[in-house]
């Protein structure tokens, strides 16, 4: 059971969110205002009204990002078929609510049907044909919300854990520049939207260096690349305050900083395993899921210590970065309780598993009282 001082937070908290109409610095968005977005990930749930989740949205967040509706796999799973349904209600969703709204992704080796990289015969396409597979898809996506959407994760995990080219099937086909090739394409044809370059592990030194190397040759080959999203996949113990702030310093000198995805896992890993790759996966031990009845006050003490002084490197960085952007908004819809383990009890997030604010919530808020 949660202790007595825990209680009275959140009380004290959830008092505040119900005055919000009144004063909006109680709410995270109102106290972030003058700083930088802040960000959800939201499922199709969340912005289709069968979730509670969503006046947390809305009384919290003034940017939203598409958690899966708008991946290749969904939104166009066969050659000739584009299923625009959900997203099309995402950015109704954002567009009602005044919010900031990011596209997540056009070009990641990951929920890529494999049919994009085939001809109709299943033998490998050749890099001109995938390329203009490639154009196709982003041209369909990105004109259909066009000022609508203002930001797009345009690729999305390119590179290793040691900051070499990730020999995924757009890499194999067409080579290096296919990440050029899809920031040039989506400059072509949405020139007003803001353009990402996202990945895991970012506040890695050897990935870090990588993720430059890659920004900064597109950039000089004349090709618009905005800035850099730094997934936020950190837990109890990691980052360092040092490799955050010296990841935002270096992406800082090439563009806008977006610190996209964060959450922080609280569970045990089962290999030692710190980045996001969604095909690792690991078999259920009961070791690894020790909090399943709720979670210790310790461990509520650590990650609340944890967001805090992230937030305090962000708001320190509030010239590089403009936008905070969470994983998901709750507990218990985040993705860290199926991944790498499916079943598992997480509570990465600052709002608790029935939708209360945690003490992390009000520790990032009271930041910006003396900030």
């Amino acid at each position: 059971m949660r202790n007595l001082i825990y209680v009275f937070i959140l009380a004290a908290f959830a008092a505040g969110c119900n005055q919000s109409q009144n004063n909006d610095s109680t709410s995270l968005k109102g106290a972030f205002e003058d700083s930088f977005y802040i960000g959800a990930a939201l499922n199709s749930s969340q912005f289709g009204g069968e979730s509670d989740d969503a006046s947390i949205v809305n009384e919290h967040f003034n940017s939203i990002t598409a958690e899966n509706v708008m991946k290749w796999e969904i939104i166009h799973p066969e050659p000739d078929s584009f299923y625009f349904e959900e997203a099309d209600k995402f950015v109704a969703f954002g567009e009602e609510n005044d919010m900031f709204v990011i596209g997540h992704t056009l070009v990641w080796h990951s929920q890529t049907p494999q049919w994009v990289f085939e001809d109709e015969d299943g033998n490998q396409l050749s890099r001109d044909a995938l390329l203009e597979r490639m154009r196709d898809h982003i041209f369909a996506v990105t004109e259909r919300y066009k000022g609508k959407v203002h930001g797009w994760d345009v690729v999305n995990e390119a590179l290793n854990e040691d900051g070499s080219m990730r020999e995924s099937p757009w890499y194999n086909i067409i080579g290096e520049d296919f990440v050029a090739k899809a920031f040039e394409f989506a400059n072509e044809a949405d020139p007003d939207a803001e353009l990402y370059y996202n990945d895991y592990s970012l506040n890695n030194p050897a990935k870090r260096d990588g993720a430059v190397r890659l920004v900064k040759s597109i950039q000089e080959q004349g090709i618009r690349v905005t800035g850099i999203g730094m997934q936020g996949h950190y837990g109890l113990d990691y980052p360092t305050n040092e490799e955050l702030e010296a990841s935002i310093t270096a992406f800082g000198e090439l563009g806008i900083v977006a610190i996209t995805e964060l959450d922080m896992d609280v569970l045990p890993s089962a290999s030692g395993y710190q980045g996001a790759d969604v095909s690792a996966t690991a078999e259920m031990d009961e070791r690894l899921n020790p909090y399943a009845d709720g979670l210790p006050d310790s461990v509520v003490q650590q990650q609340t210590t944890q967001f805090e002084n992230f937030f305090r490197i962000f708001l320190k960085h509030d010239d590089v970065i403009n936008r905070v952007t969470f994983w998901g908004v709750t507990d218990q819809a985040s993705w860290k309780n199926n991944w790498p383990i499916p079943g598992r009890t997480n509570y990465p997030l600052i709002f608790d598993r029935d939708g209360n604010p945690k003490p992390a919530a009000d520790a990032i808020r009271k930041l910006t009282d003396t900030e």
